[in-house]
């Protein structure tokens, strides 16, 4: 679900406000989430910028993220951080709060989420220390 009668997410949605809209909710719920602190500066501002240009190209806007970055790689450039299924989950609680709070409505906040929980699965690179694994 990229396209919607031509159109994309990213432009039924609202475009570059509201994509800013989600990214700003998400990170206000990233740093006050223990698990998932120690994996963040301690000023969003960059990876919300960051996350601000992958995001609108991932739902389809504007290639803003490979024009500064070159070719996204995530799980690359994500490979020194330990993600694990508990990271993994709290990342995504954040992005469904955050979703919810910006007023994404259905189905696209659906249709987002599980476009971000196929990418989530496979940032994951480290067991829980319970011995869980992904």
């Amino acid at each position: 679900m990229r396209e919607v009668e031509g159109n994309s997410i990213y432009e039924v949605i609202g475009g570059h406000e509201k994509i800013e809209e989600l990214v700003e909710a998400f990170y206000a719920r990233v740093s006050k989430h223990p698990d998932l602190i120690p994996l963040f500066p301690d000023e969003f501002s960059e990876v919300a910028r960051k996350q601000t240009q992958f995001l609108t190209q991932f739902f389809g806007g504007p290639p803003l993220y490979i024009q500064e970055h070159g070719h996204p790689m995530m799980r690359k450039r994500h490979l020194r951080f330990p993600i694990t299924p508990t990271r993994r989950d709290a990342w995504l609680a954040c992005m469904k709060g955050a979703l919810e709070e910006a007023n994404i409505e259905e189905p696209y906040r659906s249709a987002m989420f599980e476009r971000l929980t196929l990418t989530a699965n496979h940032m994951m690179n480290t067991p829980d220390e319970k011995g869980e694994s992904w």
